[in-house]
């Protein structure tokens, strides 16, 4: 008997419930409600880019509506009641604790020169005494940022423009030896790993790299719902050889169960307790770096919807507009908004809005100004008076 057969409908369906769409949102969010969020994805991407709100902010906004940033901050910083701790998962990203001991090995590797931007592994091996030393002044004179350890350092060219501090200390990040303790606006603030997050989680084993790859892929696999081999291997950026490993022996244990999904032409793998296919109710504006679009070859997969960011194509080249956020209507991604927040005049500003040629524009017009109402009223902002759809790509 070979594997089961989903429809292509049936596959985004189980994607959006895996990734927490098509649930009521609560009246008032709470920190049990962001818990569930960021338990559910696992990860939150992180980007410097604040024309609308962080990235890492967006995630819960389109699962639970408005809520207060400040339950983010102490889930991610606190250092009593922290849920998550920054480091890499696709991209830098925001990842519960409980998944740090299953990421040491990316730390090992880090530390050996292996899996980290090449530059910076060279770096580690030229600059050995600037990294020890850098690590000696955190630990003797607790907490700082680049700036605070080396206010008159410039940036040259040698390492992605980062001075030689800036360059230390994500050596040290991406091999574990430092963590961000805060964040002081975007700025990172360091610490030793062993004095900033909790000891419970320090303490427990590492595990085996097979059995910290398996965990790695369930997670990826609970939060996608329904994936090919590829999707589950980019959520935590797995190598491939490993994580086909993991797979494989996730399959044969029954946590993963192989699928064929119409129209995909690869393998799929649905996670061991799937939600359901059936229709569902969501609405939301959806960041594109969001766990469900941050892979686009994925979103055009699951969506029939081609997704490309725009923030470094020249303004007349175009097709959307800067920073265009895909809007979710139903089970369908029905449209594409270019928002910015303009804080000193408080307003929320569309400069342009799409329609997919198939949307219901009556409809879509509706989900949409409930949306930016929404995100308006989150960063204290006045929603836009109109919208205006530009003409069909």
């Amino acid at each position: 008997m070979g594997p089961r057969a989903l429809s292509a409908l049936e596959a985004r369906r189980i994607a959006l419930r895996a990734q927490g769409f098509g649930r009521a949102r609560p009246p008032t969010p709470s920190p049990r409600h962001l818990d569930a969020v960021t338990r559910r994805l696992g990860l939150v991407q992180m980007d410097s880019i604040n024309v609308l709100a962080r990235a890492h902010a967006m995630p819960a906004f389109s699962r639970l509506g408005p809520y207060d940033k400040a339950l983010l901050e102490t889930a991610s910083y606190d250092p009593r009641r922290r849920t998550l701790f920054e480091y890499w998962g696709h991209e830098a990203s925001l990842i519960r604790l409980e998944l740090q001991p299953a990421l040491r090995w990316r730390m090992e590797d880090a530390r050996a020169g292996l899996g980290l931007y090449s530059g910076l592994a060279r770096f580690a091996v030229e600059r050995r005494a600037v990294i020890d030393g850098v690590l000696a002044a955190l630990a003797a004179h607790g907490p700082a940022s680049a700036r605070d350890l080396d206010p008159g350092q410039k940036r040259n060219g040698a390492w992605w423009g980062w001075g030689e501090t800036k360059a230390a200390l994500e050596w040290l990040f991406w091999g574990g030896l430092v963590t961000t303790l805060r964040r002081r606006g975007f700025e990172r603030v360091y610490d030793l790993t062993e004095r900033a997050l909790p000891a419970s989680v320090l303490a427990r084993p590492t595990p085996p790299r097979a059995e910290a790859l398996r965990i790695l892929v369930t997670q990826a696999a609970s939060a996608l719902g329904v994936a090919t081999a590829s999707d589950l291997r980019l959520y935590f950026r797995l190598p491939a050889t490993d994580a086909n490993r993991a797979i494989a022996e996730l399959v044969e244990e029954g946590t993963l169960q192989p699928v064929a999904v119409a129209g995909w032409g690869q393998p799929a793998y649905l996670s061991a307790d799937p939600p359901s296919s059936g229709p569902l109710r969501a609405q939301a504006i959806v960041s594109p770096f969001d766990p469900l679009l941050f892979e686009r070859a994925r979103v055009e997969r699951l969506f029939g919807f081609t997704y490309r960011i725009e923030i470094y194509v020249p303004a007349a080249k175009r097709q959307y507009g800067y920073y265009t956020l895909p809007l979710l209507l139903g089970d369908t991604l029905v449209g594409r908004v270019d928002l910015r927040a303009e804080r000193k005049a408080r307003r929320l500003v569309v400069a342009s809005a799409h329609l997919e040629k198939t949307a219901n524009r009556e409809a879509v017009t509706a989900a949409l100004c409930l949306e930016l109402a929404e995100i308006a009223r989150w960063q204290n902002l006045d929603p836009p008076a109109e919208i205006a759809f530009d003409p069909p790509k």
